[in-house]
Formats: C-alpha cells, sequence, structure tokens
C-alpha cells in the first residue's frame, strides 16, 4: 500500500499544528536562556512562565505548581521519590494498583530497595503493596483502602487511566482514601489528559504533552504546595529538574493542550464512535479474539485487542506491511521479552496483542479500511505458524 494509517497516537500523537506553530513562534522569540537578566532572556522567561500558567490552569493547580521536565518517565519518577523521602519519618512502603506504568513499579522497586537497613531493624514498614484488579483494569477498591492505611505507608500511586487499554479508574474514590489515611496519592495522568476531565483528586500529577499532540522532549509534573517533598539531586534553580526544559517545546505544549481541550466536546464522541465500531467489528469478524479493557468507563480513543493462536510481533509487522501503524502492549515484541504486565493482571490473553490509539482527525473510511484488511492479516499470521484447524 502507498497509504499509510497511522493508528497509534499512545504517548507519541502526531504534532498539533497549534503547537507547530507556537514553537516556531517561540523559537524566534524565546531562544534565549530565561535564567539570564537581559531582554532576550527576560523574554525567554516571560513564554516560559506563560506556558507553565497556562498548564497549571489546565490542570486546576496553581502556577508554582506545575514543574517542567524531559520525560514523562522523569516526571513519575521524581515524584515517587522525592515524595517517599519527605515522608522517611513514616515509612517507606509504596501502594500501586496492578496495572502502573512500568515506570512507577520501578520507582516504587526503587524506594523500597534503597530503604537502610537501620530503618528496617527498627521496626518501619518498607516495600511495594501491589493491589489487584478486575477483568476490565479496575483496581480493587476495597484491598486499596486496606492498603493504604496499613502503617508506615509513604505514597500511593494509581494511574488516571490505563494508556494500554484504555479503562478509567476508579480515582475519586482511591484518592478519598488515601486521603482518610493521610497518604499523598501520585496519579499518571500520561495517557488521559488532553482526552478526559482529570478532577480535583491527586497530590500529584504528571501528564505527557506527546500524548495530546505536544512536542517530545518535555514532559509536565504538577505537585500541590502542601505536599513534603525531599528531592534526591543537587540543588538547582528549578528545584524539580535542574537545567530547566526548551521554551518552545514548553510553549507548545501548553498551546497543543489549550487547542484540543477547546476541540474536546467536539472531537470525542467521533472518535468514541469509531471505537464502539472496532470493538464490535473485531468480536464479530475475528475467531479466536478477545476485546478487552472497559466497553464504557474508558478513554475515547483506545481500543485493545488480542487473537489467540497469533504471536503479537508478527500481527503488527504483517498489519504494518500492508500500511498500518498500531502498537502493542503484548508480550514478544521488539520492545520486551515479557508479556503485557497489564493483560496479565486483568486475567486476559497476554499474545496476539494489538492496540489502537486513534489520533485526532481518524477518519472512518480509515478504520473501516482496517477492519477489512485485519481477519485476512490475522489468518495470515495463523497460516505462517501452521494454527490453523484449531
Amino acid at each position: 500500500m502507498s497509504a499509510r494509517t497511522y493508528l497509534d497516537a499512545g504517548g507519541r500523537a502526531p504534532l498539533h499544528p497549534r503547537a507547530r506553530q507556537a514553537f516556531d513562534a517561540a523559537t524566534d522569540e524565546g531562544w534565549a536562556d530565561p535564567r539570564r537578566l537581559h531582554a532576550e532572556g527576560r523574554r525567554a522567561r516571560l513564554l516560559l512562565d506563560g506556558a507553565r500558567e497556562s498548564l497549571a490552569g489546565a490542570l486546576g493547580c496553581r502556577t508554582e505548581e506545575v514543574h517542567l521536565s524531559a520525560h514523562h518517565t522523569a516526571s513519575l519518577h521524581a515524584a515517587v521519590l522525592a515524595i517517599s523521602r519527605g515522608r522517611r519519618r513514616i515509612g517507606a512502603r509504596v501502594v500501586v494498583s496492578a496495572v502502573e506504568r512500568s515506570a512507577v513499579l520501578a520507582a516504587a522497586r526503587f524506594v523500597a530497595d534503597e530503604t537502610p537497613a537501620g530503618r528496617r531493624t527498627a521496626g518501619l514498614p518498607d516495600g511495594v503493596d501491589t493491589v489487584g484488579v478486575d477483568r476490565w483494569g479496575r483496581v480493587d477498591l476495597d484491598r486499596w483502602q486496606e492498603a493504604v492505611s496499613r502503617r508506615g505507608v509513604a505514597l500511593a500511586a494509581l494511574q488516571h487511566a490505563n494508556g494500554e487499554v484504555g479503562t478509567l479508574q476508579p480515582l475519586g474514590e482511591a484518592y478519598g482514601h488515601a486521603r482518610a489515611a493521610g497518604v499523598p496519592l501520585v496519579v499518571d495522568a500520561g495517557a488521559s489528559v488532553g482526552h478526559v476531565p482529570v478532577q480535583d483528586t491527586w497530590d500529584a500529577l504528571a501528564a505527557d504533552p506527546a500524548d495530546w499532540g505536544g512536542p517530545a522532549g518535555v514532559a509536565v509534573l504538577a505537585v500541590r504546595s502542601r505536599v513534603r517533598a525531599v528531592r534526591a539531586w543537587p540543588e538547582d534553580e528549578d528545584p524539580w529538574f535542574p537545567g530547566g526544559v526548551s521554551v518552545p517545546a514548553a510553549l507548545a505544549a501548553a498551546a497543543a493542550l489549550q487547542a484540543v481541550l477547546a476541540d474536546r466536546e467536539r472531537a470525542d464522541p467521533d472518535r468514541r464512535a469509531l471505537v464502539d465500531l472496532v470493538r464490535s467489528s473485531v468480536a464479530r469478524t475475528v475467531p479466536d479474539v478477545e476485546v478487552v479493557g472497559h466497553a464504557d468507563d474508558r478513554l475515547p480513543h483506545i481500543v485493545t485487542f488480542s487473537c489467540l493462536y497469533v504471536d503479537g510481533e508478527a500481527l503488527l509487522t504483517e498489519l504494518d506491511r500492508r500500511g498500518y501503524a498500531v502498537g502493542s502492549g503484548s508480550a514478544c515484541t521488539s520492545g520486551t521479552l515479557e508479556p503485557s504486565h497489564v493483560l496479565g493482571a486483568m486475567g486476559t490473553l497476554t499474545h496476539g496483542n494489538v492496540r489502537l490509539v486513534l489520533p485526532r482527525g481518524t477518519v472512518r473510511d480509515d478504520v473501516e479500511r482496517f477492519l477489512h484488511d485485519l481477519p485476512e492479516a490475522v489468518a495470515e499470521v495463523r497460516r505462517m505458524i501452521g494454527a490453523t484447524g484449531l
């Protein structure tokens, strides 16, 4: 196929036109070091402060609570490490859901592993409490409440929505339990900001501009002023992310977010309708398939399904050959040799997995063409491994 259809916008959406315009304008006006006192530096500082103010307004927090990092992973690591250090006198136990992003799980394990032996012998609890989820990927609220209420919990982490299957978490209830226990909640909103409203139910929140059409190279971490944090790196003018970020990238991220929020009510029903079309068509036309994630309580643009008797990498390669760029949270892709921990926690198929993340502006014709070609692509991969007539 000469035409390509891009259906893998999770964490790296096409650059929004407003982001491109803002980036170009800021490159002309905000190229100088915003730390300098001359006119060019002050102009760059004004642009950077304007970007942070715009982002704060979109997230519902104060400008001084917004910090800019170079990557979403860096934001998550910094939040977990700094807030847990700020609560060392309480303990070093971290509560997470079983479907958190790998960056969150790795940071939680790091906190537990670096706890000094003397603190363990003093009886201060440490470790990672992983709370299970149901078949749709929603955290078990009873177990969550029990976990955050235990002695020695430094912090809890729960995503707003799962970027692999699209399911929204019961964040309001989970935040209520954490707040009642006096435990700060770190929320990974990397898959949801710009797509669905984010309520005032967090103590620290990480958002990813590349997911809503902003540029790569900048990410957002908002931390409430009431949260005690002790950072584990040298002091700098920027206390959270020493060295700062690109001013044009920051301005482009803010401009893209304002644009997608202004257009969300119009655009999201179209994407929801396309996701509903994929869910129903795949279940009807592809044998031995499981569509995963909640059918209704979900993000508007993500749909995931797993095919039995199919190697995930082979299926993605076959679809790529046919002109479709899709993603996978599955096992045995070029990015990982391990099955998806999200799908495993949900108790669903972990192989032969395909994830579609529809960019804004995706048209029905592209989705219908994909759905027309998908059954043949799955059948071809099954033929290649001799999985026919089963």
